[in-house]
């Protein structure tokens, strides 16, 4: 298994990132709230999970250890491949998912695409007694990094910039999405950089 990839970040896009390690340069697919920690040029250790089917192997990333743990654990639960365990983590982040299945809130887990209601009841089901309950404040994560306001605006405008757009362009797509958002708690870093997404894409 490899246990992570430390190198300079070559390349970055909307689904994984390419890192030099060495001179060999590692395609990891990540969600969007960890590629929003990578910068393309400056070094980083990128957690990563080896996934190997007959016709291919694939390196997925994540923003920490506990991520990945989770993303091992999510594929446990029948009917939950990589894809969507990685789909799983770009929705909720790890103690919103473990919050989500200790207290059966199905509503929660419908919401990432690819679960209906019955899939929703068998991961929760399934995963109840392995994941465990919330290591962190629940209260303070309804999702991937909501917990200081500011910290989302920098994750999302270095998303962009990583994903090919200006310092400036970003910076307008931030204030647009903050304007939306008033005083209100924000979602989650990867519904908040689709959002910016969308208002560049117009």
């Amino acid at each position: 298994m490899i246990a992570f990839v430390s190198g300079r970040v070559a390349a970055t896009g909307p689904d994984g990132a390419v890192v030099d390690v060495g001179g060999v340069g590692y395609a990891v697919q990540c969600t969007p709230a960890t590629l929003a920690g990578l910068r393309v040029g400056e070094q980083a250790q990128v957690p990563t999970s080896l996934v190997v089917r007959e016709d291919s192997m694939t390196l997925f990333g994540f923003a920490d250890d506990d991520e990945r743990s989770v993303f091992e654990l999510l594929q446990t639960a029948s009917g939950v491949g990589p894809r969507l365990a990685l789909a799983m983590l770009a929705v909720h982040s790890p103690d919103a998912l473990r919050l989500a299945v200790s207290t059966e809130d199905l509503t929660a887990l419908t919401k990432v695409p690819g679960i209906g209601k019955k899939g929703a009841q068998r991961i929760v089901l399934e995963l109840r007694d392995r994941l465990g309950g919330p290591i962190g404040d629940p209260s303070a994560d309804g999702g991937r990094a909501a917990a200081r306001p500011a910290a989302w605006r920098d994750q999302v405008q270095a998303g962009l910039i990583n994903l090919g757009w200006s310092a400036r362009d970003a910076d307008a797509a931030v204030d647009a999405v903050a304007a939306e958002l008033g005083s209100d708690e924000p979602p989650p870093v990867a519904v908040l950089l689709k959002s910016a997404l969308k208002k560049l894409s117009k």
